[in-house]
């Protein structure tokens, strides 16, 4: 699908559809609407004044133009309280009037810049706001189905100044490349388990580095023995698909060896292992590596980007499986930072493979590191599935990563990580045991991985709620969401530019 900048009147444009905009409680449209209304004969007033439109977020009302307009078909859609109109909105409502169109066989779509101005959004901001959401919500992953409905080919922004087209092509260029780097977290988390191995996850990552430049290194199971990680291998001990350890570095500074590290879980199946799920629901653990996907998939897109900063993301990455070798409760397992770990459950099997890959993060001198992991049912019960949960030891960087959550739409929420709880994960056999009681067991996970990180500052997302949708919602589709990619890559451009300011 091809996204333009055109200079024109909306409502001159021939296309299939066109689509304007409405403020929940006007009672008549204005500006663009205004003169798409007066092409119509006042139809859009019509439906207002009889409470068809009412403007409410997402609403999308179609109207025949009958040959009024160059344009079949006319989308007003709802953009909610002009109070609460946000970037956020514009995403979602694009996400969803796309949706309507395609459905209505629509091809070619011309749309105005919703909320700049009159929204108090700015230009760049409205117009990648509109790449994402359409990108996004049009998303579908037909690998193996026939698709419902043929796509949406183009999409054109109009606006009336010239002057405003670079600024706008700018943020249609930078929302394209995040929205395409989600799609792709969300491809390889709906992939499914036998075709997306640890071992095609690796060619996936060799893939991105070749095609932005990235440093790539994949370590296997001997190199891994070599460098003593003993929890990871521990949990790949149960499959006969072998583990590996993926390693993407982007440069942006050359002149400085500081680089972030952006951890991801990557288990590309968990049936519990000996610790084993119940199967409702287990076909969905094919998804256990939603973390992988999006530290992967977004630094693909900060090399697009180019912001001057370093960024390595690291990728543990293996089967959880129960077979006659696999790891059993009771077993002890030795971490490459020397700690022993006794396994109470191994379906607590990503906090094991993570405590290696942040241990050779700290190792390899990076700093801050930003985890991310579908890695609690707690965090779901306590969140629900909207919300990730978001702890750390260094308050600043929490900071950091919530605002830039609050940017980009991905809801997120700080939880504690008192000192008192972890009483749960102290071991009688061990340094450490992998799961404490049932009690705030997202908190006693994220205190685990604190174990593996010595002083370096340090986030963890516990993101098993959001990572998957059960429905069409904005620019969400069902299925997974690619959450953490948008955020992630607004925390590498945002910390480069407060450097450049410096």
């Amino acid at each position: 699908m091809e996204i333009k900048v055109i200079v024109g009147d909306v409502a001159q444009i021939e296309t299939d559809a066109i689509v304007v905009g409405l403020f929940e409680g006007m009672e008549q449209p204005d500006e663009a609407t205004a003169a798409v209304d007066k092409a119509l004969d006042g139809a859009i007033s019509s439906l207002i004044s009889r409470n068809e439109i009412k403007g409410k977020s997402e609403e999308v009302s179609i109207v025949h133009t009958f040959g009024k307009l160059a344009a079949r078909i006319v989308a007003v859609v709802g953009l909610g309280k002009r109070q609460d109109c946000d970037v956020d909105r514009i995403r979602r409502v694009t996400g969803q009037f796309c949706r309507a169109l395609r459905k209505s066989n629509c091809r070619k779509v011309a749309t105005i810049l919703h909320g700049a101005d009159t929204g108090g959004i700015g230009l760049e901001a409205s117009a990648k706001a509109i790449t994402e959401g359409a990108i996004l919500g049009l998303y579908c992953f037909t690998k193996y189905k026939k698709p419902e409905y043929e796509d949406i080919e183009e999409i054109l922004i109009a606006v009336k100044e010239k002057g405003k087209v670079p600024i706008l092509e700018s943020g249609v260029s930078k929302g394209k490349v995040i929205a395409e780097a989600t799609n792709l977290a969300r491809d390889m988390v709906n992939e499914p388990a036998n075709f997306m191995t640890p071992s095609q996850m690796a060619e996936v990552a060799k893939e991105i580095a070749v095609k932005y430049g990235l440093d790539f290194k994949v370590f296997d199971r001997e190199e891994m023995e070599a460098m003593g990680m003993g929890a990871l291998l521990g949990v790949a001990k149960g499959s006969s698909q072998p583990p590996k350890l993926i390693t993407l570095a982007y440069k942006g500074d050359r002149d400085s060896e500081k680089a972030f590290g952006f951890l991801g879980k990557g288990i590309t199946f968990d049936s519990g292992g000996i610790s084993i799920k119940p199967s409702e629901g287990m076909e969905d653990m094919k998804g256990d590596m939603a973390g992988a996907a999006a530290v992967m998939t977004a630094v693909g897109a900060i090399a697009q980007l180019k912001p001057n900063i370093n960024v390595t993301a690291i990728i543990p990455a293996t089967e959880n499986l129960p077979s006659g070798t696999a790891l059993k409760p009771g077993d002890v397992l030795k971490a490459m930072n020397g700690k022993t770990i006794e396994v109470i459950s191994t379906d607590a099997e990503g906090r094991l493979i993570l405590a290696d890959a942040l241990s050779y993060a700290v190792k390899q001198g990076l700093s801050p590191l930003i985890d991310l992991a579908t890695l609690t049912g707690a965090c779901r019960v306590a969140l629900g599935l909207l919300y990730s949960g978001v702890f750390g030891n260094d308050q600043s960087l929490v900071d950091k990563v919530l605002k830039c959550g609050e940017r980009t739409g991905e809801r997120m929420w700080q939880m504690p990580m008192a000192e008192e709880y972890k009483e749960q994960i102290k071991s009688e056999i061990a340094d450490i045991k992998n799961t404490g009681n049932r009690y705030g067991g997202a908190i006693t996970a994220a205190l685990f991985l604190a174990e593996f990180v010595h002083n370096t500052p340090w986030v963890h997302l516990d993101i098993a709620g959001p990572r998957l949708s059960s429905k069409e919602a904005g620019y969400l589709v069902k299925g997974a969401t690619g959450f953490g990619v948008r955020t992630l890559v607004e925390l590498a451009l945002s910390e480069a530019k407060n450097r450049e300011a410096i």
